[in-house]
């Protein structure tokens, strides 16, 4: 059974503030809570409908499905619903590729580029103020266990860039820019993602040593940009490729 207090807390974690409060995130389905347990976060509580995990019984346990849907974020919940502790973030390496996130406000983006990291190996990912919280529910969901293998940080990108390494170039993603598949792209470098709507801040732009482009292809004007997610796999990709 859910207590009236578990439940209070769940429903709070899905803002930023109350997450921030207690230290907690919440992640559901078996796949995404078997990973964050391998790597070893740290378990508040977990609400199961089937007792498939092989944890502590003083953390675990197990309800009807009904009560899932009571305190799930999801519109179809998926078996289980945990309850982790925010693990502290490291700091960032000076070598290697980094992607910088400028203001990105979409969960499903925000996952989608972590688990791009993950993929490409990209250690260290650093995020605008602004941008979207990594462990906002549907950001985890979208992450698929790849937060836990992914080093994020969030802080003023002004700062950020203004006390980097200087023999590490910058990269800005722009409509305009140098051909990403012309350009001799180094393995050390920092590459930078911006807003949905609006792209890279002004502020951020004067940082950049290089503006690259995923140049158009296809004829149709009407296809203006590409997801801003989507543009990442490719860009990352290159990067990778070079």
């Amino acid at each position: 059974m859910v207590s009236k207090n578990q439940k209070k807390l769940i429903k709070s974690l899905y803002q930023k503030k109350y997450r921030k409060q207690h230290g907690l995130f919440v992640a559901e389905g078996k796949k995404v809570i078997n990973e964050l347990l391998e790597e070893g976060l740290k378990l508040h509580t977990l609400f199961t409908t089937k007792d498939i995990f092989d944890i502590d019984l003083a953390h675990k346990y197990i309800i009807t499905e009904e009560e899932l849907k009571q305190i799930s974020f999801l519109t179809t919940p998926q078996m289980a619903l945990a309850v982790f502790y925010i693990p502290h973030s490291s700091g960032i390496e000076d070598n290697g590729l980094v992607l910088v996130l400028d203001d990105i406000r979409d969960p499903g983006n925000l996952g989608t580029m972590i688990r791009l990291c993950d993929w490409f190996g990209v250690k260290d990912l650093v995020c605008s103020m602004q941008t979207v919280d990594c462990y906002n529910p549907k950001v985890i969901q979208a992450t698929m266990g790849s937060i836990t293998r992914v080093n994020i940080n969030y802080t003023d990108l002004k700062d950020f860039l203004a006390t980097k390494t200087k023999d590490i170039k910058v990269y800005g993603t722009f409509m305009e820019g140098k051909s990403v598949y012309e350009e001799k792209l180094p393995k050390n470098a920092i590459v930078i993602m911006g807003n949905e709507a609006n792209g890279i801040s002004e502020d951020v732009q004067n940082l950049i040593d290089n503006r690259i482009t995923i140049p158009q292809f296809g004829t149709n004007q009407k296809t203006e940009s590409l997801n801003v997610a989507t543009a990442t796999a490719i860009v990352l990709s290159e990067f990778k490729r070079s």
